[in-house]
């Protein structure tokens, strides 16, 4: 597929910040749903400010800690378990932001970072695979300081299901599907540690319809169209599957 069509293909109106960004760039870095879409759904609802200390936590190719960087005027802590920091990097430099975005190689439950220290934290597509234990935003909320905004979209469920998996899309379902939770699921949480208290809780509006859109273009762009997750998504319909957005602020 050229970059032109690409570019028709992949154009969202619901998200003006992104559409300044190559669809190239984001097709060839892909990892999961559209990360600057999401990053972009996330920042319309939190207080970004120039200066600010920002961690990206599971930031996979680092192209929202690219986007916040660029939009926002903030420096980004770009921390990934599964992307090499050169990688990151190299995106980095290539986006002239190397003085901005700092890429860090880190688990979760191991961040090389002193506490109190970031104004605000994100996490964009990745807070299910550490955060769903009772115990880990007590560690994680460490890392913002006291008023700070802790903000997540995350693959979710409108409501959680009386059965794993639900029957329409049995012919679907991997096993650690069972971590994608609804708004209200992620609300009570978080809220119930004490540590935070949750602003938003919300299914992303038209979430479904943007991680298929990203999908089926992603796929066609591949030569792979019709693969298992577009499918899964146009089986659904938005009945059970979306994206969850989550924005908590720190308690004293």
């Amino acid at each position: 597929m050229d970059d032109d069509e690409l570019e028709r293909l992949l154009r969202n109106e619901r998200y003006p910040r992104s559409g300044k960004y190559s669809a190239r760039w984001m097709v060839d870095n892909s990892m999961g749903p559209n990360p600057v879409w999401q990053a972009e759904a996330l920042s319309e609802l939190m207080a970004l400010e120039t200066g600010m200390r920002v961690l990206d936590m599971g930031c996979g190719t680092a192209l929202s800690s690219v986007f916040l960087a660029k939009e926002f005027d903030v420096e980004v802590w770009a921390t990934d378990l599964w992307v090499k920091p050169e990688e990151n990097w190299r995106r980095v430099i290539e986006a002239d932001v190397k003085d901005q975005v700092h890429p860090i190689h880190a688990e979760a439950h191991a961040l090389p970072f002193a506490e109190d220290f970031f104004d605000a934290v994100v996490s964009i597509g990745a807070y299910h695979y550490f955060g769903t234990d009772d115990l880990y935003l007590g560690y994680f909320s460490r890392f913002v300081k006291p008023g700070g905004q802790i903000g997540i979209v995350l693959p979710g469920s409108t409501e959680e299901p009386e059965r794993l998996p639900p029957p329409h899309l049995e012919a679907f379902w991997k096993w650690d599907f069972c971590a994608w939770h609804s708004p209200a699921w992620w609300q009570q949480h978080w809220e119930k540690t004490g540590m935070v208290t949750v602003e938003v809780a919300d299914r992303l509006p038209h979430g479904w319809q943007d991680w298929l859109q990203w999908n089926e273009v992603c796929d066609e762009d591949g030569g792979t169209p019709g693969r298992e997750e577009a499918l899964m998504l146009r089986a659904d319909g938005g009945r059970t599957l979306g994206l969850t957005r989550v924005i908590a602020r720190r308690n004293n």
